[in-house]
């Protein structure tokens, strides 16, 4: 659930503003005399009118903060899961992997510019009606109601604002969302699926399996903590930055195109080891940066709330590659550079729906679950049930995601954020409280994850079985053999002359 803005006070920008215009003042600069109401210097110069000023109400501090995690998150993508995730193939499909997370990048953007941002966080169509919507309405369709318009009468540009910062940048942090999430399920079906098939697969998935979970969510859905709807759901989701809307999605999607477009050709009888592990730890790292501008910048706003979920993001992070590593040193005797990457990854995915709800402490108990939980799922699951889950999508985010939303309902509390009007939420704050688990907002995590993993479920399985009767999931395998990079692209990664 995003963060309801708050016009903050400034004090501190003021007076750092003073600072400098005295300071340049001092010194001469031009243009600081009339700042200061004293008597400007005589000048030659021709003066010219000024632009208008920006609107009163734009918080500069905020605006340039949501700005600034717009781009860390663009990052995760690429270089972050791009890097990430190419390193963990064979040489031979490096760049197909690359070519996924890149095209993703302009695609999904079009798509968010074009209808993807209002279905997602347009109004509700039925507001005066018992039964939510969808999607949301079409205020926003093409870009209406979000960009700059001209104002004749007051002669003006007018910003069209999200609290205290332009709407255009809600826009766009919410957009890099929406690129990263369908990038996450191609590391699934890396290494065999038709880039054509991806194309339509994540047009399709994005407006018919994202937008609707985040209108749900954070665009005041039947998901929405709080929401009038929200009885469907047991009182909604408290997810902060995508547990449900982005983790549990795409993770558990990811398992359904794993199973339908099956095993790799050799799966299970050839080795496949990751061809370059240290394109790997550098996407890893990468990720770990730009995961602040996901997570703290949920907060939407540079504030107590975002530096609480900075905090718990880093430790989230810090525990999982902890975990996962001492899980390898104790079962296999070494600790691996591919499971402290890993383990990192799911520990920040796991803490990613807590981050602005719970204590930084209680992220460091999720991310230690989360690094031995999706341990086991990625490799004893796994094994057992024998599917190819590529670069495990499904083990580190479908599983880190659901448990992360289900240990949110458990440590969640009103200390870092009061969405509650004072109530206790988190299981341990409601049981301290001598409140029981029925208070708590507990169910309403287990109700939204389990609704999250069934709309997902059968709403990916109908559009891989229309595609695969049309277009065909999966590459020849002449072209599988030869590799995706080649037969797809009609390039290669490696050349050596």
């Amino acid at each position: 659930m995003k963060k309801s803005i708050r016009v903050l006070g400034s004090r501190w920008r003021s007076a750092f503003l003073l600072l400098c215009i005295g300071v340049a003042g001092a010194f001469g600069f031009p243009g600081v005399a009339r700042a200061l109401d004293t008597e400007p210097v005589a000048s030659t110069e021709t003066v010219t009118a000024a632009p208008a000023a920006e609107p009163a109400d734009i918080d500069t501090g905020d605006n340039a903060w949501m700005m600034i995690c717009s781009a860390l998150v663009l990052f995760m993508t690429a270089p972050g899961l791009a890097l990430f995730y190419s390193g963990l193939v064979r040489k031979k499909n490096v760049l197909g992997v690359m070519m996924q997370c890149i095209f993703l990048m302009g695609l999904m953007t079009v798509i968010w510019a074009l209808w993807g941002y209002t279905l997602s966080f347009g109004g509700d169509q039925n507001e005066a009606a018992d039964i939510p919507a969808v999607v949301g309405n079409l205020d926003y369709l093409f870009m209406q109601g979000v960009q700059s318009t001209w104002d004749e009468a007051a002669g003006q540009s007018q910003v069209q604002m999200y609290g205290t910062f332009p709407r255009l940048v809600h826009m766009l942090f919410q957009g890099m969302f929406f690129i990263i999430t369908p990038a996450l399920i191609c590391g699934a079906f890396a290494e065999r699926m038709k880039f054509s098939t991806m194309v339509v697969f994540m047009i399709l998935w994005g407006t018919l399996v994202y937008c609707p979970l985040c209108h749900w969510v954070w665009g005041g859905g039947l998901l929405a903590f709080g929401s009038p709807h929200a009885g469907v759901s047991a009182g909604g989701a408290l997810d902060f930055a995508g547990g449900t809307v982005v983790h549990i999605s795409s993770g558990v999607s990811a398992l359904i195109c794993a199973l339908l477009i099956g095993k790799r050709l050799g799966f299970g009888s050839e080795p496949m080891p990751p061809h370059n592990l240290t394109y790997t730890a550098a996407g890893a790292a990468m990720l770990w940066f730009g995961w602040f501008g996901f997570n703290a910048g949920s907060a939407l706003a540079a504030d107590g709330i975002a530096a609480s979920a900075f905090a718990t993001t880093h430790f989230g992070a810090a525990a999982g590659a902890v975990a996962w590593a001492g899980m390898e040193w104790i079962t296999r005797g070494k600790p691996s550079i591919l499971g402290a990457c890993s383990g990192l990854v799911a520990g920040l995915v796991c803490v990613t729906p807590a981050a602005g709800f719970v204590q930084p402490m209680a992220g460091l108990l999720m991310g230690l679950a989360a690094g031995v939980g999706c341990y086991f799922a990625c490799t004893a699951l796994k094994n057992k049930f024998g599917y190819d889950d590529s670069l495990d999508a499904f083990g580190v985010h479908g599983v880190g995601g659901t448990l992360g939303a289900v240990l949110t309902g458990v440590f969640a509390t009103r200390a870092i954020w009061d969405v509650n009007d004072g109530k206790p939420l988190g299981l341990i704050e409601c049981l301290a409280n001598g409140q029981s688990f029925a208070d708590s907002v507990l169910l309403g995590q287990i109700a939204a994850a389990a609704i999250t993993w069934v709309f997902a479920v059968v709403v990916t399985f109908i559009l891989l079985k229309v595609l695969d009767a049309t277009m065909g999931l999966r590459v020849s395998e002449a072209a599988e053999i030869e590799g995706l990079d080649f037969s797809q692209h009609g390039e290669e990664g490696y050349i050596f002359i």
